[in-house]
């Protein structure tokens, strides 16, 4: 939507100010995108009036920027000018006026003009210039006021400004409750669930004039993505390393940054390897992820917290055969850099409102040791330690190590050394090794087949569900290979041994 200002057009001593104001602002980057400007000037001949011209163009502005000087204007019968007119139409039609008047010194201007200021200094600010550069000046400050009061433009966090078009209605009462119930027991959270929401949502300053800020309905709204359109996070998995079309697995996960949260580390999860271990040293059963949840988990909220939500770009969750990467639009603060992600270092939120419902919610801590618990969690894991960057966005790799969850319950490999067996042991499978149905879908790719062919072999019916749990797996650990690679879902797709697969099928039976 573009707002329409209305330029005094009737006083010829402010021709060239005229033009230079509309120059300016529809030259201009910011104003161009929220402004259009009228002046009596620009339009057609016609029959009409001039006067009924340009009061018509009053109103049907939404700003109207007054010109002052020294002369009054034309009078008609009545004794009144088309400047006064114009001013009154505007007042009388609830329209937002800006004043501007040319000169320090009132005692040259027209008896009249001097009696229509005093008019006007009774209702609005008016606002002095001497030159053209001021006037710009002064009509800048005052269209950012302008934008500002209207919640396009804002000084303070994103989170904290109002959701444009959005109500309390648009709020989940449920799901405040339920957030308070986690936020009592998480963190000690004074209210009760009983508490009116509105009270709820004061305390925790995500009400702005009585209206629901950004931060909540990105927290408690029924419908999030319905005014923060990319607020969603996009979830990819690849079995290679690269990105590379079609995606095999893709998900975009919609709702509250608690659900979009949970949602995506599910995802995560679900596609790395996990290992469960027997009960010989303890009643309870070891369990063990490929990487540890929590890197998982902080790697996510931190891109749900302190991304920039003004950009069009959503959180990227990309897990491939060797690392995961999050992406999150966003930058470091100022006072802090990449390398001091890695030490002790004070936090810095972008969204300060949203972090701290996180906080309470025990999704965050609130020292900054988030990017340090990282690290620390990989290296005693195992895992090198994840990297940051700065590309187009703020980036988090956490480095995947296949086995290293099997072996972190205790599990062993049942090869050969890699000199007797020409296999490393580290890319054999990811648990512990080819399961039956796999061994069978080797020696049937012995002969390059089509996936139709292998289902039968094992009486599978679901296609998707076979090459998630059979032949990307087989993919993954090099034991087999697509005859056409750069079109995985091509009608002449075909699977064939690998030199390594082979390998490993003579090692089988030998045995």
């Amino acid at each position: 939507m573009k707002y329409k200002i209305f330029i005094s057009s009737v006083q010829k001593e402010f021709k060239d100010e005229r033009k230079a104001l509309k120059d300016y602002l529809h030259g201009d980057a910011l104003f161009s995108r929220f402004f259009e400007v009228f002046l009596f000037e620009d339009l057609p001949a016609s029959d009409r009036h001039p006067n009924q011209a340009y009061l018509d163009g009053v109103k049907k502005s939404d700003i109207y920027l007054g010109l002052f000087g020294d002369e009054y204007g034309v009078i008609d019968k009545q004794g009144v000018s088309s400047t006064h007119k114009e001013f009154l139409i505007a007042q009388q039609l609830g329209k937002s006026r800006l004043i501007f008047v040319k000169g320090n010194n009132d005692n040259s201007r027209d008896p009249k003009m001097q009696g229509l200021m005093r008019a006007v200094g009774k209702q609005v600010i008016r606002r002095r210039f001497q030159s053209t550069s001021e006037l710009i000046t002064s009509v800048y400050a005052s269209l950012v006021d302008y934008l500002v009061t209207k919640g396009l433009l804002r000084f303070g966090p994103f989170d904290a400004a109002v959701c444009q078009g959005a109500t309390l209605k648009d709020l989940s009462a449920e799901k405040i409750r339920k957030f308070v119930g986690v936020a009592r027991d998480a963190r000690g959270f004074p209210l009760r669930e009983s508490t009116p929401d509105k009270e709820i949502l004061e305390h925790l300053n995500l009400l702005n004039k009585g209206k629901p800020t950004n931060a909540a309905i990105l927290l408690f709204g029924k419908e999030p993505q319905r005014f923060l359109i990319s607020s969603d996070i996009k979830c990819a998995h690849f079995h290679g390393t690269e990105v590379h079309k079609p995606i095999p697995f893709y998900q975009v996960y919609k709702g509250t940054v608690f659900e979009i949260t949970d949602q995506a580390l599910n995802f995560v999860l679900s596609k790395i390897d996990l290992a469960v271990g027997t009960r010989e040293k303890s009643v309870q059963a070891p369990v063990e992820y490929e990487i540890p949840p929590d890197v998982v988990r902080e790697a996510i909220v931190n891109a749900v917290a302190h991304r920039d939500y003004t950009s069009n770009g959503s959180v990227q969750v990309m897990l491939f055969s060797d690392r995961l990467e999050v992406w999150n639009p966003g930058a470091l603060p100022p006072s802090l850099t990449l390398d001091k992600l890695r030490k002790p270092h004070s936090s810095v939120p972008a969204n300060p409102l949203l972090a701290e419902s996180l906080y309470l919610a025990k999704y965050i801590e609130r020292m900054g040791t988030g990017t340090g618990d990282m690290i620390q969690d990989c290296i005693n894991a195992g895992l090198p330690e994840p990297d940051f960057s700065l590309t187009d966005g703020f980036v988090t790799t956490v480095h995947r190590k296949p086995g290293r969850a099997f072996e972190a319950v205790g599990g062993k490999r049942e090869i050969e050394s890699s000199v007797q067996s020409g296999i490393q042991e580290d890319q054999v499978g990811t648990k512990s090794g080819p399961s039956r149905d796999q061994v069978e879908i080797l020696s049937k790719c012995k002969q390059e087949s089509k996936i139709g062919e292998l289902m039968k072999i094992i009486s599978r019916t679901n296609r998707t569900k076979f090459r998630d749990q059979v032949l990307n797996p087989l993919i993954e650990d090099k034991l087999i290979e697509m005859t056409v690679p750069d079109k995985p879902r091509s009608s002449q797709q075909k699977y064939r041994l690998t030199k390594k697969g082979a390998e490993y099928l003579k090692k089988q039976s030998k045995r």
